[in-house]
């Protein structure tokens, strides 16, 4: 079974799904790859006006595969494992194309901090997200740490990146994240309609405004995730030693 899904569900929308709903959708570095290079691919289509996230199943995305984040830590991944976070960074700050996503459920860690970089969010009534960065004893990632405060203002971002507390679909939209909340059940249909309006457009109009909208901010979320990667480096393996990101994993902390 592919990571990764693409469909066309109207004309000049590409929807791009996250296939491992197993696993609620964590990313591992296949998935990565696979999200990336749709997005890409997405990208260098002229024939595409928008870009739809979304998860297949019962999450949108649960975040970072940490079984194999704690594999990498401990030494024992399989080559390669762990490549990939960084280049889907880059790919979603560095594309065009107008980019929205679709929360149809339960987003952690990444599942939240990657809308931070969409332009449009809408989110199923009964999402809920949360980023357990402190309860696993890692920093934030994603530019979050930037993106956040400018998107929330500061105690609300210093609330949610230190309590590892869930955030509701109607906290989403209070916390200037998601711009509407949609019916259980809908909320791909709803974003697919919103990014066929904007596909509607002229493309080269509205992949300018997009660039445009996204270089005003692209030197410091590049900084932010400097800083953040350098921290996450100093600090995983103090995580590991003390127990925290292993046990983490393998008792699979409730996502849902």
């Amino acid at each position: 079974m592919s990571r990764v899904e693409t469909e066309n569900p109207a004309a000049g929308v590409r929807v791009v799904a996250f296939n491992r709903p197993e696993v609620r959708n964590a990313f591992d570095t296949a998935m990565y790859q696979g999200v990336t290079a749709a997005l890409r691919a997405a990208d260098a289509d002229e024939a595409v006006g928008a870009v739809v996230l979304t998860g297949r199943g019962s999450a949108f995305t649960s975040g970072q595969d940490l079984a194999e984040m704690a594999a990498i830590a401990s030494g024992t991944a399989v080559e390669g494992s762990g490549q990939g976070f960084m280049d889907f960074l880059d790919c979603i700050d560095d594309i065009s194309v107008p980019l929205l996503a679709g929360v149809n459920g339960v987003a952690v860690g990444l599942g939240f901090t990657m809308l931070a970089h969409c332009d449009l969010v809408l989110v199923d009534a009964g999402a809920r997200l949360r980023v357990p960065f402190a309860e696993l004893g890692v920093p934030a990632e994603a530019a979050s740490s930037f993106l956040f405060p400018a998107a929330m203002g500061w105690q609300q971002a210093a609330r949610i990146l230190l309590t590892s507390d869930w955030v509701t679909a109607e906290d989403l939209v209070g916390l200037g994240l998601a711009l509407q909340v949609c019916a259980a059940g809908t909320v791909l249909g709803e974003t697919v309609t919103l990014a066929a309006r904007i596909a509607a457009h002229s493309r080269t109009a509205t992949r300018a405004i997009t660039s445009l909208m996204r270089a005003a901010r692209r030197d410091a979320v590049a900084e932010a995730n400097r800083r953040e990667q350098a921290a996450f480096a100093s600090l995983l393996g103090t995580a590991v030693g003390g127990g925290t990101l292993a046990e983490f994993a393998a008792r699979a902390t409730d996502r849902s």
